[in-house]
């Protein structure tokens, strides 16, 4: 048998020619992924920085907007406050209207706060979880008052769990003793009398100094001792 030397066997010219280009044409493909890179990242840049400006500009009419709702709120006309009247936007329109906004996140608490207070429940927990801010005291009252609307529906296990969750972040002297107070109560009416327990064992030893720290603590601790 004849053994064919595979380097002998001629090869076709137009292999050899796309071999010979191919280097340059890899090279060309990357210089165009590389504009095109360049584009999409600098139209990204431009579309980000158009959207903070346009929110930005849509915060400042939003305040000028939820002037009237927050007045009305003040006066204690909370569907006034959340729909409006006439001319002007209630908290609701703010919301619609000018999303992504500092003051649309604003209105999501005053709007919560006021179907509380109507006794409209699962509306008020739909607006203050939408409410985010890096201020501790409203953050966490915003997570105490969702405590609040399951306690008013006595879904006490929902509403200790949203009484911890405020009175973990941030802790401190002024407000944290009170939501602990809140999830305590809420734990005893959902028959978890040690966790209400430890919730005041932690007030008199951590914030002994508070309201609740120099003797409710104490007494209601010893009280619940007694379910233990």
């Amino acid at each position: 048998m004849k053994i064919i030397d595979i380097n002998s066997i001629p090869r076709n010219p137009l292999e050899d020619d796309k071999a010979k280009a191919n280097p340059l044409s890899l090279k060309r493909n990357k210089r165009k992924w590389y504009v095109i890179g360049f584009c999409m990242t600098f139209l990204s840049i431009v579309a980000l920085l158009g959207f903070f400006y346009l929110r930005e500009r849509n915060n400042v009419k939003a305040q000028d907007d939820i002037f009237q709702a927050i007045y009305h709120f003040e006066a204690g006309d909370f569907d006034k406050a959340l729909k409006g009247k006439e001319s002007h936007k209630g908290f609701l329109e703010v919301i619609e209207q000018y999303p992504y906004t500092k003051t649309a996140n604003i209105a999501c608490f005053y709007a919560g706060i006021a179907y509380m207070h109507q006794k409209e429940y699962e509306k008020a927990r739909s607006f203050l979880s939408r409410f985010k801010v890096k201020d501790y005291i409203l953050q966490a009252r915003s997570w105490s008052v969702i405590g609040d609307s399951y306690s008013e529906q006595k879904n006490y296990k929902q509403a200790a769990a949203y009484y911890i969750k405020a009175a973990r972040y941030r802790p401190n002297t002024v407000y944290t003793p009170g939501y602990l107070v809140k999830a305590a109560i809420a734990f005893e009416a959902d028959e978890q009398y040690e966790n209400g327990y430890r919730c005041y064992q932690e007030i008199a030893e951590k914030y002994s100094t508070s309201l609740y720290g120099s003797g409710l603590a104490i007494k209601e601790a010893s009280r619940l001792s007694a379910f233990l």
